[in-house]
């Protein structure tokens, strides 16, 4: 099976072309080339951007020189609406700050004591879904959203907050892509943002509610009732160097980003895996027959034939396609000339299907994550979570829920193909174009 990927952009030569494809979709606006290119430069009156394919620049950006390759300051003009400074925008003192409260939340001992708000909205989903062809996007929507907060705030999605929360989300998903123009672009001050009213709208009403949650939850901290939960962690736990703790405002900011990473990339990323396992019935046995022995915590490290079928979904259909650095020095990238401000762009979507990197790079193989082979590959080409120092808080705990939904699903139903297959396209994340349709049928007992 050859998973289906939007048709490129060859041909479309004008700035003007490139701009309206950018608008309607991110992956069909870039060439077909840079599924072999090691690196590619974009350069107009308006545009001065490389996409970087080879690992060694990409060793180089994320890892080896991290500093001098921030996240693009240009990247905030299109998220800043919903997400302020918080951890995915911010750079230097400010960025370090806020990871030395954040990842001792996210630290792999703690992962444990998320199982059971994980498990619990899992299983709430698959006592929800009907059979028949459904398109699960939106379900898998419900039940990402229905974990993240009952992991950050234990509440479930049916609490008023929460569900007025996911829908507010739900809303600005369709609002906003991504990655604004002005990430790639370096557009003059009278050039339109795209901020349209709904955007605004749409992240105003979301901080709002947010807001209320963290003053609730400030209440029942000073009273001592408060939950041990993600949300009390992050707004008890000091910095280890300064001591200062995250203020109402910056736990908005923080709050906001781990909805958006929490909720929309583990929406995609388990309806894609979904739609694969659909479309894979040998697959779809062997992770059935693992579910059946699911039961906890403990048996969670035996899904390894499921977590191979996230990874490699994760592989070819990556929730956030493209990450923007910027370089605050004149650099040589492959003997060119790289400018000062140049926007860098590495591009998830490009390197996991890299043909020069990947055996059958399109092709649905969750055994090649067995292979050294594939272990190799995915050392070079495998950025879904970033690298180095600002690799994503929240991985753990995104592997964690894809698995166990997979799991849960899948031993409750089997899945069919529907009668055509969704086309990515890359919005806020990459999702079908028409959603992506499977069929359902629960299992019968025995």
């Amino acid at each position: 099976m050859i998973p289906p990927r939007p048709e490129t952009s060859e041909g479309r030569s004008t700035l003007w072309r490139f701009i309206r494809g950018f608008r309607r979709d991110l992956l069909s606006a870039l060439a077909e080339r840079l599924y072999r290119a090691w690196m590619a430069e974009y350069r107009n009156p308006l545009i001065h951007s490389f996409v970087c394919n080879d690992p060694a620049l990409i060793r180089l950006i994320l890892k080896e020189r991290p500093g001098d390759f921030p996240k693009s300051g240009r990247l905030r003009e299109g998220l800043a609406p919903l997400l302020g400074n918080s951890v995915f925008v911010s750079n230097g003192p400010e960025w370090a700050f806020q990871r030395r409260i954040i990842d001792p939340a996210f630290e792999g001992g703690r992962l444990r004591e998320v199982f059971a708000a994980i498990d619990a909205a899992a299983g709430a989903l698959s006592d929800q879904l009907p059979e028949g062809q459904i398109d699960i996007e939106p379900f898998a929507s419900l039940g990402a959203a229905d974990a993240i907060f009952r992991a950050m705030f234990s509440l479930p999605i049916e609490h008023e907050l929460a569900s007025r929360i996911y829908q507010a989300f739900h809303d600005h998903q369709d609002a906003q892509p991504i990655v604004n123009l002005a990430a790639i672009i370096r557009l003059p001050d009278w050039f339109p943002r795209w901020h349209s009213a709904r955007t605004r709208r749409t992240a105003a009403e979301i901080r709002g509610l947010i807001t209320t949650l963290v003053q609730g939850r400030m209440v029942a901290i000073s009273n001592g009732t408060a939950p041990d939960d993600l949300a009390t962690r992050l707004m008890t736990t000091p910095d280890p160097e300064t001591g200062r703790i995250f203020t109402p405002q910056e736990m908005v900011d923080q709050i906001a980003i781990f909805f958006l990473a929490g909720h929309e990339t583990s929406a995609a990323s388990i309806s894609w895996a979904l739609w694969l396992l659909a479309n894979s019935p040998e697959w779809q046995d062997r992770v059935a027959t693992e579910a059946r022995a699911f039961s906890d915590m403990a048996s969670l490290a035996q899904l390894r034939a499921t977590r191979a079928v996230y990874r490699e979904s994760l592989r070819l259909y990556p929730p956030v396609p493209m990450m923007v650095r910027e370089a605050t020095q004149r650099e040589n990238f492959r003997s060119r000339e790289v400018p000062r401000a140049a926007q860098l762009i590495l591009s998830p979507w490009h390197l996991h299907r890299h043909q020069r990197m990947w055996d059958r790079p399109d092709e649905f193989d969750p055994g090649r994550w067995d292979t050294p082979e594939g272990r190799a590959s995915a050392r070079d080409a495998f950025i879904l979570f970033s690298a180095g120092q600002r690799v994503c808080p929240g991985a753990g705990f995104a592997m964690m829920e894809g698995v166990i939904m997979l799991s849960r699903i899948t031993r409750a139903f089997h899945l069919s193909p529907a009668d055509t297959a969704p086309v990515p396209v890359a919005r806020l994340t990459v999702r079908g174009r028409d959603g992506i349709l499977i069929h359902l049928e629960r299992r019968r007992p025995g």
